[in-house]
């Protein structure tokens, strides 16, 4: 997680999480540590709280989202969603490829992260300044795989 996050606590929507307490998903690949998605459920929703690939566009991300919305449905949730920073234009890619939908933008919520979690930085991917939570969603059928 310090690798790569910075540290081992992840501020959204108000709220701090410490993944490595968190259950989720490892990907290896040849015996090497690949990806890793963590998650968190409460009641009948799953939050992805982190996803990395370390090799982008090979699929293990996708197979790591796929791992989590087969738990959130084991744990009969009604939703699976995720909170990324506006700056994020590959999660939006990303994600939105896979269904989910951008249900609402939290606007200057990274200002309230950072009194929790002062470095993150002022500019983020792309030159993009770091401002926004964007949420996103996809809802699950009862009994669907």
């Amino acid at each position: 997680m310090a690798k790569l996050w910075g540290d081992d606590l992840i501020v959204v929507h108000g709220t701090s999480y410490q993944p490595s307490a968190l259950p989720g998903f490892i990907a290896y690949r040849g015996g090497e540590w690949v990806g890793l998605v963590t998650y968190h459920v409460q009641g009948a929703e799953c939050e992805i709280i982190t996803l990395n690939s370390l090799y982008p566009s090979m699929g293990i991300g996708t197979a790591l989202a796929k791992a989590v919305k087969k738990a959130a449905q084991s744990a009969n949730c009604r939703r699976l969603w995720l909170v990324t920073t506006n700056d994020n234009l590959n999660a939006l890619w990303f994600y939105q490829k896979r269904g989910f939908v951008l249900v609402a933008v939290h606007r200057n919520a990274v200002e309230e992260a950072r009194k929790r979690k002062p470095q993150i930085p002022a500019i983020g991917e792309y030159g993009i300044p770091l401002r926004d939570e964007i949420e996103l969603e996809l809802l699950l059928l009862a009994g669907s795989q």
